[in-house]
């Protein structure tokens, strides 16, 4: 089992940065995909980006570009760079894992989530 805990989130105006951490628990972090997903007010939470447990990456398209997701196993950490940001990208960001091998987007293949950290951009 994997607990994991969202940092890093705030306001920020757009164009800004912000980098967002993900603290897990469990020896075995480094056998999980990880996986950021944000919900706005009013809409169903979405896919942002993943990252498996070779590195490999993906990105919604929303995003490409502009976010980086990266884990550092030996820490048990993962994390979001988010630059370039834009209004729409304000929400709760969720850090989730997931025991399947690829860097699916698809929400129900997570198995843990995160308790989510808010960004705001502010125009």
């Amino acid at each position: 089992q994997v607990q994991l805990v969202a940092s890093g989130g705030g306001l920020v105006q757009v164009g800004g940065s912000l980098r967002l951490s993900c603290a897990a628990s469990g020896r075995t972090f480094s056998s999980y995909l990880m996986g950021w997903f944000r919900q706005a007010p009013g809409k169903e939470r979405e896919f942002v980006a993943a990252i498996s447990v070779e590195a490999s990456t993906r990105y919604a398209d929303a995003v490409k570009g502009r976010f980086t997701i990266s884990r550092e196993n030996a820490k048990n950490m993962v994390y979001l760079q988010m630059n370039s940001l834009k209004p729409e990208d304000t929400a709760v960001y969720y850090c989730a894992a997931s025991k399947i091998p690829g860097p699916t987007s698809r929400i129900q293949e997570y198995d843990y989530w995160g308790q989510g950290t808010q960004v705001t951009v502010s125009s």
